[in-house]
């Protein structure tokens, strides 16, 4: 990546923090710097999705359109946070002097309270003066009156992010989906210059919503390459750390709280792999969070316009990045409704018992009511906004806004009866709480096996079953697409059914929050596996449910400690108090296995790890790249030499649905880092038919030798090896 590559990668980087500091919210706020990231991030996020809808349009998705963008927002963004530096030190200047006035206007017989009457309230640092010397003030004091287990949470989540963020950099993108179609998406159309759909083999190139490959089409255009590429994940797995450990303070969390849910995020495997990938999981998670802390501002106070383009921006981006996220923002904004309506009815009664009659008026339910149909449909318009230009183009390819039939029948249930549901949902449950111990595996899934057959239902069917997988599938190995989540899970599982049994006891201040979030994340699971049928990767998909449950762990741990640590004394004191140190060191246990969980994902995760056969510091760039299939390497290079030797300029793929296309973007490329022009031989594209074989220089091939000779000319000479061939015309 050349010095100019990486200035303009900063650019994004630079422009969030200043943001950070231009929307940051006043005093009173809970988690006040986290909640300014999650502005700046909805922001840049909106921004980086609409620059790539408006360029596509222009066909100008170009380096130099995206740079000028990108300096623009910088500039837009400094512009905004040097205002607010101004302002905050105006209302800091005016609140040190209000005192003066006042004895100025004492002194001189006029009343104070009309001297200052314009005056704003004072503000505290947390939203004023000095942001960043404040917030560092803040963070220094939080480190020193923190105990010795708060500092070991803290520190333990730290390494893993900083760990994680030197596999992201060292290790070249080789999950297996991003080869077939997530980065050969984002080459198409750095081709092209613009969104239009292409012919192709792969549906899944065109038909999977784009939001996370939009983020990487900015960071590919900036730099030039793929090094950066697995920053967006990494970029969101620090969010879902921060937004949810925000979601505890929310729910009446203290410190310990927050750092518990934090830690449990962090700790989980498919969190700590998927942080280093190019995958989509944690992108959509990171949104719907967002959707998340937002929704539970507006749980006891009216929600301001500012939050509801958030919220819409929120919902947006999780739907253009992966709809199953929608599973759990359509609950929560739901919620969020509930509460405005709530709210607005406790204020009309309260100006309706003892406010003057003009401030009724303002204050009617009727008016509350209208507010939030109107806040309603606004965020509805910010989300359309943002997803509606995908959606549009999938409409007019496919007459379907969710794509064509063979989507829309493969991940979707096909069943909805209660029988169907509850197969579906004990199978999601075991492949989510997998471990390695093969005994309990065995009889957990005979058990849902023989519990189906019971209530009538074939565990194997089609309409509740992706594809043609069969269950049960193992998914305890720290693998990055299917990797369970049994600690994780289970500390979610407890803390939701303590918080919808006993709030109080965990959030004395936020009883009533507590139940209603707990409610909603129980109602997003139950949805989840009522839409979205059985498969071995389905772990990945409930992603976002574990980062939006496990604040709920949280909760309940830091709980479990407080009454441990104040344990009655006197008689029957005794069994209680032994009861409870049962339990928590059970629940010490389980978090130091889920801290030791982690790092063994780390350091031996596949396909990036840190030690052994594989790892990031010894293996090289296209072995990284071939992890997944390393008895592919040399095929795909012995291919490629070939046709570059023979000085073929158009080249076309014969491929299958699920077969690698990623590889030839990167081994045809031109000496100058231009793409090569790749064209599809076949398409599952009605309306867009695939080039003839004839037209081209030269034909790459992978799977079948049988699926590749029926496209090749009759005198074309073929060669191939195991998976990968090539076909070169007379005279080449």
């Amino acid at each position: 990546m050349s010095a100019a590559g990486f200035l303009l990668a900063v650019a994004p980087v630079a422009a969030m923090l200043l943001l950070v500091l231009a929307t940051r919210p006043a005093a009173g706020t809970v988690a006040p710097l986290r909640l300014g990231i999650v502005r700046a991030a909805l922001l840049t996020g909106g921004f980086a999705v609409l620059t790539v809808e408006v360029l596509g349009e222009l066909h100008a998705l170009t380096r130099p359109a995206f740079a000028t963008a990108w300096l623009l927002f910088l500039a837009a963004a400094g512009a905004a946070a040097a205002w607010r530096r101004r302002r905050d030190a105006a209302r800091s200047a005016e609140t040190t002097a209000a005192p003066r006035r006042a004895l100025v206007a004492a002194t001189a017989g006029a009343p104070a309270e009309d001297v200052r009457s314009d005056t704003p309230r004072p503000h505290s640092a947390t939203g004023h003066g000095s942001a960043a010397g404040g917030w560092r003030d803040r963070l220094r004091e939080s480190w020193r009156t923190a105990g010795r287990a708060d500092r070991l949470l803290a520190g333990t989540v730290g390494g893993f992010v900083l760990v994680e963020l030197l596999i992201a950099l060292l290790a070249e993108p080789n999950n297996f989906d991003s080869q077939t179609y997530h980065l050969p998406k984002v080459e198409h159309w750095v081709a092209q210059g613009d969104l239009d759909f292409w012919p192709t083999a792969i549906h899944r190139q065109v038909t999977i919503p784009p939001g996370a490959e939009y983020l990487l089409l900015h960071l590919r255009l900036l730099t030039g390459g793929d090094r950066l590429h697995n920053l967006v994940q990494w970029a969101a797995g620090v969010g879902c750390l921060l937004v949810a450990a925000r979601i505890a303070a929310q729910l009446g969390g203290g410190r310990r709280a927050q750092l518990l849910a934090a830690f449990v995020v962090a700790t989980t495997p498919m969190v700590a792999l998927q942080a280093t990938s190019t995958q989509t999981d944690l992108v959509v998670a990171a949104w719907v969070a967002c959707t998340a802390t937002l929704v539970l501002d507006g749980l006891r106070r009216r929600t301001g316009v500012g939050t509801m383009l958030g919220l819409g921006a929120a919902a947006g981006l999780t739907a253009v990045s992966k709809t199953s996220g929608l599973v759990a923002v359509g609950p929560l904004l739901v919620l969020w409704g509930l509460a405005q309506l709530r709210l607005a009815r406790t204020a009309g009664e309260g100006a309706g018992r003892g406010a003057p009659a003009d401030a009724r008026v303002g204050a009617s339910p009727s008016g509350g009511i209208a507010r939030t149909v109107g806040g309603s449909l606004l965020i509805l318009v910010v989300a359309a906004a943002v997803v509606g230009p995908f959606l549009a183009r999938v409409t007019a390819e496919f007459g379907h806004p969710l794509g064509p039939p063979r989507l829309r029948e493969s991940i979707p249930m096909e069943r909805h009866d209660p029988a169907s549901v509850l197969v579906n949902a004990l199978r999601i449950a075991h492949t989510a709480f997998d471990t390695p111990l093969a005994p309990l595996r065995h009889a957990t899934a005979e058990a849902v096996i023989g519990g189906a057959g019971v209530i009538g239902v074939d565990p194997q069917d089609r309409a509740i079953t992706f594809g043609r997988e069969v269950f049960p599938e193992p998914a305890w190995y720290p693998d990055e697409d299917r990797v369970a989540f049994p600690l994780a899970g289970s500390l979610a599982v407890l803390g939701a059914v303590f918080a919808l049994a006993r709030p109080a006891r965990i959030a004395p201040t936020a009883a009533g929050p507590l139940r209603a979030y707990a409610t909603t994340v129980v109602v997003a699971v139950a949805l989840h596996t009522a839409m979205i049928k059985w498969q071995p990767w389905g772990n990945r998909l409930l992603m976002y449910a574990l980062v939006l449950a496990v604040p709920l762990a949280g909760l309940w741990l830091d709980a479990l400690f407080r009454r441990r640590s104040g344990a009655p004394a006197g008689a029957g004191a005794a069994g209680v108090a032994g009861r409870r140190s049962v339990a928590v060191l059970t629940a010490v246990t389980v978090l130091a296995t889920s801290a030791l969980a982690g790092v063994l994902a780390l350091s031996y995760g596949f396909p990036r790890r840190l030690v052994g056969s594989g790892s990031v510091f010894t293996t090289s760039e296209w072995d990284t790249r071939f992890l997944r299939r390393p008895q592919w390497t040399d095929e795909f290079r012995w291919a490629a030499e070939a046709v570059r030797a023979s000085g073929a300029r158009r080249i076309g793929l014969a491929q299958q649905n699920d077969n690698w296309e990623y590889p030839w973007w990167l081994l045809l490329r031109d000496r100058d880092g231009r793409p090569p022009d790749l064209v599809a031989l076949q398409s599952v594209l009605p309306e867009r038919p695939p080039t003839d074989p004839a037209s081209v220089d030269a034909i790459v091939c992978t799977g079948p030798r049988a699926a590749c000779t029926r496209l090749v000319p009759p005198d074309w000479r073929l060669e191939y090896r195991d998976y990968v061939g090539y076909a070169l015309p007379p005279g080449r």
